[in-house]
């Protein structure tokens, strides 16, 4: 079974900055394919963020590009996403989503809050 643990969410004022994480763990990893973050404001539909692939070749929307870099550290089974000069519009909960053996997984969420 696979589980994605994530951390690193808080409350930050805007123009500040925050570093998201989210590890992979359960039998039977020893690699993922393409990760990704998502965030989702409550009653709205969950948006992509940004997306890393095997060759570590990225991708964001465009209302974060330039402030959010996403990361992964194979040998920890980990992705990060470095949120940086962050706006009351980036307030969200943020999920990571993982490709693990051909599944899509998903961590629990962690709430972000920039505060104005």
């Amino acid at each position: 079974q696979v589980q994605l643990v994530e951390s690193g969410g808080g409350l930050v004022q805007a123009g500040g900055s925050l570093r998201l994480s989210c590890i992979a763990s359960g039998t039977g990893i020893y690699t993922f394919n393409a990760a990704g973050w998502y965030r989702q404001v409550q009653g709205n539909q969950r948006d992509w963020v940004a997306r890393i692939d095997g060759h570590r070749i990225t991708n964001y929307d465009d209302s974060v590009k330039g402030r959010f870099t996403i990361a992964r550290d194979n040998a920890k089974n980990a992705i990060y996403l470095q949120m940086s000069n962050l706006r009351p519009e980036d307030t969200a909960v943020y999920y990571c989503q993982m490709n693990i053996r051909g599944g899509n997984y998903w961590g629990q969420g962690t709430q972000v809050t920039v505060s104005s």
